[in-house]
């Protein structure tokens, strides 16, 4: 017994048609890692997701993580993962690891599920262009890059082509050194950069809660200056304050609105984008109703 009738997913298609207007067209960046990754079923759905979004005339652009893939593999390679303030410190040998890991593996992976599910897409490393020029953020954390500039012209040249941007966060210096960037980070910034009309940044919690030990206590959206309350309060703390940076610097950097959302919901990006009922944290500068 099928579960909707055919009038039950007409209506869905039009009152999904606003929403469609309001995308077409437009540029949405996803950043995508983390639980809804290693899930196979979730990583399924959210490239049906990507894909459809695709299909109605979104410019979707998707930014990469792959942080429990690159320990997996360090682990099998005999070295053991070190973290300060939550960054990966990256040797010589570590960030030819991320390379492989990011660059390849994942990035590849991704882009041929896209393919498999009717996309039409195209992965690029920051490296490749110029995409994410950096310099080395701090001298104990080794190969971990601090970016310096942004060349958006590779993604701004696939996407007029018609393909989605698979993006891994590696970049390079002048010299040639190549360098792991923070996925949430390199993200931001990209979206900035193209004047995202959505950044959405998908993480393993609901999004900015109230009560950390509350699920329910979701803040459904958030103005730049109430962030700032927040962050005295105390309610944006531990994992989520970089989270939270990276917003607030994507929108200062051109980006109309972030959207912070639990990647494990099957299809919290459409429930985002096409819905009235949304996913997750909403981080704007302006107008709460400003489209």
């Amino acid at each position: 017994m099928e579960m909707f009738s055919n009038a039950e997913r007409a209506r869905v298609l039009v009152q999904a048609l606003p929403y469609i207007k309001r995308y077409t067209g437009k540029i949405v960046v996803i950043k995508y890692g983390g639980n809804a990754m290693v899930n196979e079923d979730l990583k399924m759905q959210v490239m049906e997701d990507i894909v459809l979004l695709h299909l109605i005339g979104v410019r979707v652009v998707l930014v990469h993580g792959g942080g429990p893939e690159i320990s997996e593999l360090m682990g099998k390679l005999g070295k053991v993962p070190e973290f300060v303030d939550g960054l990966r410190v990256t040797d010589k040998e570590t960030v030819d690891i991320v390379q492989m890991v990011l660059a390849g593996k994942i990035n590849k992976t991704l882009v041929n599920l896209l393919e498999m599910k009717g996309g039409n897409a195209m992965g690029i490393s920051g490296m490749d262009g110029r995409l994410l020029q950096a310099e080395i953020k701090d001298p104990r954390l080794g190969y971990v890059g601090e970016i310096t500039e942004v060349n958006i012209e590779p993604v701004l040249d696939l996407l007029e082509k018609g393909y989605i941007p698979v993006v891994s966060t590696i970049g390079c210096d002048r010299e040639g050194n190549a360098y792991n960037i923070n996925g949430d980070t390199a993200a931001a910034r990209i979206a900035g950069a193209l004047g995202a009309k959505r950044f959405i940044l998908m993480t393993d919690v609901r999004g900015i809660l109230r009560d950390q030990h509350d699920p329910d206590s979701l803040i459904a959206d958030v103005s730049l200056k109430e962030t700032d309350m927040l962050f005295q309060e105390g309610i944006i703390s531990g994992g989520m304050i970089p989270k939270v940076k990276c917003c607030i610097d994507a929108i200062r950097r051109g980006v109309h609105k972030v959207i912070i959302m639990d990647g494990r919901v099957p299809h919290a990006i459409l429930m985002e984008l096409l819905t009235n009922e949304g996913a997750g944290t909403m981080v704007y500068g302006g107008d709460r109703n400003d489209e």
